[in-house]
């Protein structure tokens, strides 16, 4: 099965994917300035994401959620699937989230393909 990964910003239109997923329930690395021109692709941005209780949790349920739908759309014939994480901007948390996501499933024997479509906006 062909998985298309991708990272966007709300504020910079919906994103067009067989799955959606929100994540802006996680720190937001905007608020801090010495982070705010960093992006989720980075360490301290993805740590400051990621690395707290609320980060923590959500990776402790979404990773297996994740896996059992993968597989089983592959089990249901599925040639293809595109999934989103988006958060406000489209810099920090869906970026942090979509790049941890990436290489879970890697792992999974999928064919991936991923980008970020607003990492570069403002």
């Amino acid at each position: 099965m062909n998985i298309t990964l991708f990272s966007f910003g709300f504020k910079h239109g919906y994103a067009e994917a067989d799955t959606v997923w929100d994540v802006r329930f996680l720190p937001n690395p905007y608020w801090v300035p010495e982070l705010r021109a960093h992006t989720g692709l980075e360490a301290p941005v993805a740590a400051y994401v990621l690395d707290n209780k609320t980060g923590r949790r959500f990776l402790l349920h979404f990773e297996p959620f994740l896996s059992f739908i993968l597989r089983s759309h592959k089990a249901a014939g599925r040639k293809e699937i595109t999934l989103a994480v988006g958060c406000t901007g489209g810099r920090h948390r869906s970026v942090a989230v979509t790049d941890h996501l990436q290489k879970i499933i890697v792992d999974m024997e999928f064919e991936l393909k991923v980008y970020h479509r607003d990492i570069t906006r403002e």
